[in-house]
């Protein structure tokens, strides 16, 4: 199964690198979307002439880097393309078994911070905590979905469902775009848990 991990970055030279060298672990293709960075990630994704990256001359956005993400993983004939931060929160351990659902026919493999518990764990602050769950009940109510996470960035999408996919959000709205969407084409998804 082609696997693509897409990292979308903006200013996160600090803490690239130790991602990188954990995600080029696995059997994976790796692209990184730079979103406009002004620090030293660029001279970062020097070092990794393995890692494929699209730079954006000035930030355009979280839900418009994973576009451009999403894309190109459709363009190059990916199977799956699994989503991930570059802040060091995302353990890239998990992957394969991101990939393991995924391959079992699952549209959308998300992430949840909240379905277990793990020794790295740390508390969301509360009042994050307390959007998050306000907006997941909101959208479990309209759409009949069951998640416990709206908005964790650590996913995996089959492309063949991405490609149904019409989203047009640049900035953090883009999740809540996406959910909406799939439950409206009745794209299977599933939760994992995640640190």
């Amino acid at each position: 199964m082609a696997t693509l991990v897409a990292i979308p970055v903006y200013n996160e030279e600090k803490q690239l690198e130790g991602v990188l060298r954990q995600t080029l672990i696995h059997p994976v293709d790796v692209l990184v979307i730079d979103d406009g960075s002004t620090d030293g990630t660029a001279d970062v994704l020097r070092r990794f002439p393995e890692v494929s990256v699209l730079r954006h001359a000035r930030n355009r956005g979280y839900g418009a880097a994973l576009r451009a993400a999403f894309d190109h993983g459709c363009r190059n004939d990916y199977d799956v393309v699994i989503t991930m931060d570059s802040d060091g929160q995302h353990e890239p351990s998990l992957i394969p078994g991101f990939i393991e659902l995924a391959g079992q026919k699952v549209d959308v493999v998300s992430g949840s911070r909240y379905l277990g518990s793990f020794d790295v764990d740390t508390p969301a602050p509360k009042e994050r905590r307390r959007i998050n769950s306000l907006v997941t009940d909101v959208l479990n109510a309209c759409f009949q979905l069951d998640l416990t996470d709206s908005f964790c960035g650590f996913k995996a999408y089959r492309t063949d469902a991405l490609r149904r996919l019409t989203l047009t959000e640049n900035g953090y709205g883009m999740p809540l775009e996406l959910w909406v969407e799939a439950a409206c084409l009745g794209l299977t998804i599933r939760e994992i848990p995640v640190p």
